[in-house]
């Protein structure tokens, strides 16, 4: 690999470690230390996801404008800043500021990395190394989450706040790993004084300044990609509960559940993203992870029917293999859809509005899942799987309605 991208590699797993340890203990610490109820912790994370979901335009339009690692760095910080804050939280109306702070500079931090990706990586090769940066991001986590657990086993105020500031340390930190990274040149700077290890942009596009807003085909297929990022809440927040109330599993089995959803993204993130190459290959691979998807609902769904402990981790087990395979292909189809239909000098206004789809997908899939799979059951986890597969089966004729739309020049459109 090259050294520029060990580099973002390594900010990517030094990020991740923070968010890792932010994510297993915020719950709790908000509800437990502060003392705010579940729903107002809720209701204020989604507001926050809901803000950084409106302002992944704007923000990764500044990144094209301002050029990338720049307004990466500086979003990097700004995620420190929020999530340091979190420590002087004591009520609501705080909580509701610090969240909407924290949503908006993860959102525009995430534009601004898919933009520097872009500038760095020639478009062949942008999918592979993007699911390396997968890899090291869920290492990260997995990292993260270990430390977090610490301050879990302790349950004390001042562990929870030693967590709050490391995840700030940590963002801090990656802020200075890519001041490593070769500068690469905004929409505004000529080619000439690019950076020799950064990809030279296309010629600017005409149009209005925030284009993705009226790309109607491109937003077609971020609203498809979105409906298949429902899947996330499944793991952290549907399968626990559905274990707890629904099945003879032991409670252990959903940290090894997670375990080897983490595990699989790291091993295998990179194999399955060399298999695509192209549009054709990237729709396909949407299209079976639906398929797939489907068959991982159909063995949570089976996971109550059993009263042996032992059989039901066993197919809840075989349930996450099949997500997790899903997940693998999803993302790897879904970068390549992402990047290559997105104009290169818009590729931080493009890959903001392609991110919302994981903004709002952690805002509404907890309380769709939760209605769908806990309120109607085995029948629930059916329907969850049909979404998935019509989903999938409409990414190929979206993406090739796009393709026909594009401009001349947009991307590598080869099939």
């Amino acid at each position: 690999m090259r050294p520029d991208l060990r580099v973002l590699t390594a900010a990517q797993f030094v990020a991740s470690t923070g968010d890792g340890a932010y994510i297993v203990t915020s719950a709790l610490y908000f509800t437990g230390i502060v003392g705010m109820s579940p729903a107002q912790v809720g209701a204020g994370l989604t507001l926050g996801w809901a803000v950084g979901a409106v302002a992944g335009v704007p923000l990764g339009h500044l990144a094209d404008r301002r050029g990338p690692r720049g307004v990466a760095v500086l979003l990097a910080l700004a995620t420190a800043a929020a999530v340091a804050s979190f420590v002087l939280v004591r009520s609501f109306p705080p909580f509701i500021i610090v969240a909407c702070a924290y949503g908006t500079a993860q959102t525009g931090l995430s534009a601004a990395r898919q933009a520097l990706l872009a500038g760095l990586v020639e478009p062949a090769s942008r999918t592979g190394v993007r699911a390396a940066l997968q890899s090291a991001h869920n290492a990260g986590l997995a990292v993260g989450a270990a430390l977090g657990g610490l301050a879990l086993h302790l349950n004390v105020r001042e562990a929870y706040l030693t967590v709050l500031l490391v995840d700030a340390a940590c963002f801090v930190a990656a802020a200075l790993v890519m001041l490593r990274l070769p500068s690469v040149p905004s929409v505004l700077s000529s080619p000439a004084v690019s950076s020799s290890t950064a990809v030279s942009p296309s010629p600017v596009s005409n149009g209005p300044r925030l284009a993705v807003l009226r790309d109607r085909p491109y937003a077609l297929v971020t609203l498809i990609n979105t409906v298949m990022l429902l899947y996330m809440p499944m793991l952290s927040l549907i399968v626990p509960l559905w274990i707890a109330q629904r099945t003879a599993a032991p409670t252990w089995t959903v940290s090894a559940l997670l375990l080897v959803n983490t595990a699989g993204v790291v091993l295998f993130q990179v194999r399955v993203a060399r298999r695509i190459r192209g549009l054709a290959d990237a729709s396909a691979a949407v299209r079976l992870a639906g398929l797939v998807m489907l068959g991982a609902c159909g063995m949570f769904a089976l996971s109550s029917f059993s009263s042996s402990a032992w059989l039901t981790v066993a197919v809840l087990l075989a349930g996450v293999a099949l997500q997790v395979a899903a997940e693998l292909l999803l993302a790897s189809g879904s970068w390549e859809i992402s990047f290559t239909l997105a104009p290169d000098d818009k590729q931080g206004q493009y890959q903001g509005f392609f991110g919302s789809g994981t903004a709002v997908a952690r805002m509404l899939g907890p309380a769709l899942l939760t209605t769908l799979v806990m309120g109607w059951g085995t029948a629930g986890w059916l329907a969850l799987g049909l979404v998935f597969v019509l989903a999938g089966a409409a990414m190929p004729p979206a993406v090739r309605w796009a393709r026909r739309a594009a401009a001349p020049g947009v991307g590598a459109l080869a099939e």
